[in-house]
């Protein structure tokens, strides 16, 4: 059974920063790509940044403002998020496109999201 565990999330002022962590766990042979997503409610979940070996993206709502990371001997990625604003205001969730031991097939899964307020 792999399992994604995000971390990091909580109540932060406008201007301020956070550090989100996404820890993957299980009988993993390669994790692929890594990606965070946001959404808040009503509303489609958003892909806010991604990251591969070869490439990392992001919404251009966070460009400039939000960085995200890996490390592969972990299986850990992170999005440190600066300059928060209150449409920053999201539960986050991490994405992992993984090829398990058992499979060597790529599999998608999700962690279960950790809430991010702003306050104006």
């Amino acid at each position: 059974q792999i399992q994604l565990v995000e971390s990091g999330g909580g109540l932060v002022q406008a201007g301020g920063s956070l550090r989100l962590s996404c820890a993957a766990s299980g009988r993993i042979f390669r994790i692929n790509r890594m990606a965070w997503y946001r959404q808040v409610p009503g509303k489609e979940r958003d892909l806010v940044a991604s990251i591969s070996d070869e490439s990392t993206n992001y919404a251009d709502s966070v460009k400039g403002r939000f960085t995200i990371s890996r490390d592969n001997a972990k299986n850990t990625a992170y999005l440190q998020m600066n300059t928060l604003k209150p449409e920053d205001t999201a539960v986050y969730y991490c994405k992992a496109h993984v090829m398990p031991i058992s499979s060597r097939m790529e599999y998608s899964y999700w962690g279960q999201g950790t809430q991010v307020t702003v306050s104006s």
